[in-house]
């Protein structure tokens, strides 16, 4: 089975982060994640791809605010999703294109003063998918279109010292609607990463 096949049937999905030690010191690294099926099976992983002198001085001084692309491989290590954040200081964008450069769609973060809000749009910029997570609930974030939930992405707790010292997260997405298409199932995996990214990264600092 590929990613693909896996993201659409697999009813959940965990999104392991992976931190090296320097982070302990406080310094930013290239974020790198596991993709897992419930059952800890490994579907794929994801990594960072700005690399250099100048890479590492922008994850230190811009933090998520950096124009950065991240690459999606299957189990195999074949590429089969690229994700593209713009530089921006407001209102961060996540551009989600195929290996073969074909748009899936993107995240795009809405102004939000008591929740974390943004909008998850298909390949022509349509919204198809509503997220809000209210100031009583920071870890979760509800999917919605219209009033029926389709899917929540929720952050776990990592546990121990790399919770501590590190901003590692752990985040698992649960499907509640079967009749999603692929690109919408895709689409939110990508947004655990968007999470993480926007509202998490910051933590260690």
């Amino acid at each position: 089975m590929n990613f693909l096949e896996a993201v659409k049937s697999e009813k959940q999905i965990i999104i392991r982060q992976r931190k090296e030690l320097v982070e302990l010191l406080g310094f930013e690294t290239r974020n790198k994640y596991e993709i897992l099926s419930s059952t800890g099976q490994s579907l794929g992983f994801a990594a960072e791809q700005q690399k250099g002198i100048l890479g590492f001085l922008f994850r230190q001084f811009l933090g998520h605010w950096r124009s950065f692309t991240i690459h999606v491989f299957d189990s195999q290590k074949q590429v089969v999703c690229l994700a593209t954040q713009p530089f921006r200081f407001f209102f961060q964008r996540l551009e989600i294109k195929e290996a073969s450069g074909r748009p899936v769609g993107a995240l795009q973060q809405r102004f939000g003063i008591l929740s974390k809000k943004f909008d998850v749009q298909d390949a022509r910029g349509n919204v198809v998918i509503e997220v809000k997570s209210p100031i009583w609930r920071i870890w979760t974030f509800p999917f919605r279109k219209g009033d029926l939930e389709v899917a929540t992405v929720a952050k776990k707790w990592s546990g121990g010292l790399t919770e501590i010292f590190t901003d590692a997260d752990n985040f698992h997405i649960d499907f509640h609607l079967p009749s999603l298409t692929a690109q919408e199932r895709l689409l939110i995996v990508m947004s655990g990463l968007f999470i993480d990214l926007r509202y998490f990264e910051q933590k260690a600092r």
